[in-house]
């Protein structure tokens, strides 16, 4: 017999930082954008890239590798800034490529492994194993307490 746990499910963008996929759940994400001019703003951290005019809205971009301590790439055609809304914070995350959406069966989400990277572990909320992929999901609420 299949619990209601068991069918709950969690749907989430599923996006690329190098080799690796990482997910957010859909319902904090306002939507994914192409990349856009990004204008800089003077003594903010250095994953702050800058601010958009998005649609009227004065928007914050973050640049996830350079949060995660990832190496710099050029940007390409298939960089993506996925708007992010959490509580009263809407951020834009710059991310390699933003793949596809997916549900993830709340049962298949694992604790975080501790030989993950030391600089991005903080901001995992744990894995899941999906077929051949391992999502990394995120802890929203981390990436985006920019006093770490």
């Amino acid at each position: 017999m299949v619990t209601a746990a068991e069918k709950e499910n969690i749907k989430v963008i599923v996006f690329q930082l190098m080799d690796k996929e990482y997910a957010i759940p859909v319902n904090h994400v306002q939507g994914i954008e192409k990349m856009m001019h990004i204008t800089r703003v003077p003594r903010t951290e250095k994953f702050v890239r800058g601010v958009i005019n998005l649609r009227g809205v004065v928007t914050p971009i973050v640049d996830l590798r350079e949060r995660f301590g990832l190496p710099p790439v050029e940007d390409t055609e298939s960089v993506r800034i996925i708007i992010v809304q959490l509580d009263d914070i809407e951020v834009g995350f710059v991310v390699d490529s933003a793949n596809d959406v997916i549900d993830i069966p709340v049962n298949s989400i694992e604790p975080q492994p501790e030989v993950v990277g030391v600089k991005e572990e903080a901001f995992i909320s744990g894995v899941s194993k999906i077929g051949n992929r391992l999502l990394i999901l995120l802890h929203l609420d981390k990436v985006l307490n920019l006093s770490e």
